[in-house]
């Protein structure tokens, strides 16, 4: 029988968390289980997306900021269409492809900064990749420099930037020559570029992991420093650009930020196709792609891939049409507004760091002493664990995605699609709040629910329902050798 997608849908849609558990990452589901989020979900529309039961949830986490044109939408879905009824050639290699070109082009226009050549890339990661090749072949020099709290991707050159710990274990020896330089910090940087071997510095202008926003004036001196001492500056701007932060690059609200490189991929995707670009001055790209024999001395196989072209190409044309970097600052504005109103009133809210539709919402120890006493335990335990007592509810009781992004920080980030509407933003806040109103009753069922996620965590146990009993609900849990009575947390 010929291959058909609605069969294979209809007959195996219900074992997806079977197979998962068989074939793929059996832990992962087990972590999902254990928070309350594992659900299936068979069906997607802008900020929406329901599960198999027909629940509607609000996605307030976007793919990673992938989805920024929204889930689904129409335009990126009739063009990939179109493509694949063109039956139009892809990935001939001894081509030049023409949607390559065209996408290049319009990339070109709305970046700037002289960076007028394009290499694409499959994903964001990949992109990290190329641009360290790129730094050191153009500068002869070998060390790059990060930030502390960076995130740059997984693979082996962007995690030997990577600044969080969690990430990097089990997986040395990295890459020599990559050091960290302290978070908005000049002073950090220039010691580290006075060394005299710095091929660039790369930096998130808005760090993913606790949405870390650097001060004002600090990326364009920082640019500034790189090529007074002969380093080059390269954006990592994967998870802020197209639109996110309310203009097309984060570094567009940022003065004169004098970049040698841009990095981007995850919203050019639309969602559908993965698709990354690196933007370089020509003197850097005649440095590495220097002779006829060395033309294609770096490249991919499915980097210039039709259907991710036209991805591409759509996302654009969406993101101007729509207006969406205006409407990502008007209901990143509303988000901030409606937060704002409520940290008077819960201890437990403490900086919100928004920037477009890129939200943080860090959380702080409280000065009522029962509410002091179960925040220290669960920090004790695991220093993530806190805003998970937001994010189940937000998902049990209101069926809300939100995400947990601190890595030593207790932050809530929100970075939902760029259309969402404002109703929408409404009704997170309404749920935010409710969340915060339960948390701050101690003892109560949110503090029960994080008392379970702490007893598996510590034993060992298999995850159970978030509603059933654990075997740890015994006399208390025993948190780095001290003892934690059973109500604290």
């Amino acid at each position: 029988m010929p291959f058909d997608l609605a069969s294979v849908i209809a007959e195996r849609g219900s074992d997806a968390a079977a197979l998962h558990d068989d074939h793929i990452n059996p832990k992962w589901r087990r972590a999902l289980r254990l928070i309350g989020f594992d659900r299936t979900f068979v069906r997607a529309e802008g900020s929406s997306l329901w599960d198999t039961s027909g629940n509607r949830y609000l996605d307030m986490i976007g793919g990673y900021a992938v989805c920024n044109v929204g889930r689904n939408h129409p335009t990126v879905k009739r063009a990939l269409s179109d493509f694949l009824a063109s039956n139009a050639p892809s990935m001939v290699q001894f081509e030049t492809p023409l949607l390559a070109g065209v996408l290049a082009r319009e990339l070109k226009a709305r970046v700037g900064r002289d960076l007028d050549r394009v290499f694409f890339t499959n994903s964001g990661a990949e992109g990290i990749e190329a641009a360290i090749k790129f730094s050191r072949c153009a500068t002869g020099r070998g060390t790059m420099l990060y930030e502390t709290g960076a995130f740059h991707g997984l693979t082996t050159g962007a995690l030997a930037m990577n600044g969080c710990e969690s990430f990097r274990e089990g997986f040395g020896p990295f890459p020599t020559d990559f050091r960290a330089v302290q978070f908005n910090d000049l002073a950090s940087l220039e010691k580290e570029l006075s060394r005299g071997d710095v091929a660039a510095f790369v930096v998130e202008p808005i760090q993913g992991k606790g949405v870390r926003i650097h001060s004002e004036g600090f990326l364009a001196q920082a640019s500034q420093l790189c090529h007074q001492h002969g380093a080059l500056f390269v954006v990592d701007e994967i998870q802020t650009g197209v639109g996110r932060t309310g203009s097309f690059l984060a570094i567009d609200q940022e003065g004169s930020v004098d970049a040698d490189m841009v990095v981007m991929s995850k919203a050019l995707s639309g969602g559908y196709v993965p698709v990354g670009a690196v933007l370089l001055r020509t003197a850097l790209w005649e440095r590495v792609f220097s002779r006829l024999d060395r033309s294609i001395v770096h490249s991919s196989t499915f980097h210039m891939g039709g259907l991710a072209m036209v991805a591409g190409l759509a996302v654009l044309s969406v993101y101007d049409d729509e207006r969406l970097g205006e409407i990502a600052c008007e209901r990143g504005s509303q988000l901030k507004r409606g937060l704002e109103t409520m940290r008077s009133r819960f201890e437990f809210m403490g900086e919100i760091r928004q920037r477009g539709l890129m939200v943080g919402i860090e959380f702080r120890m409280p000065q009522n002493l029962a509410l002091g006493l179960a925040w220290r335990a669960v920090h004790a335990l695991d220093e993530n664990l806190f805003t998970q007592a937001v994010t189940i509810p937000l998902m049990e009781d209101h069926h809300i995605l939100s995400q947990v992004a601190g890595h030593g920080l207790p932050v809530l980030k929100l970075t939902p699609p760029l259309n969402i509407s404002a109703v929408d933003i409404d009704g997170f806040l309404r749920a935010f709040e409710t969340t915060m109103v339960g948390l701050h009753r101690f003892p109560g069922p949110t503090w029960d629910v994080l008392r379970r996620i702490a007893s598996n965590a510590l034993l060992g146990a298999q995850p159970t329902e978030l509603c059933s009993e654990t075997r740890a609900e015994a006399d208390g849990v025993a948190i780095r050798g001290h003892s934690v009575p059973r109500d604290a947390i």
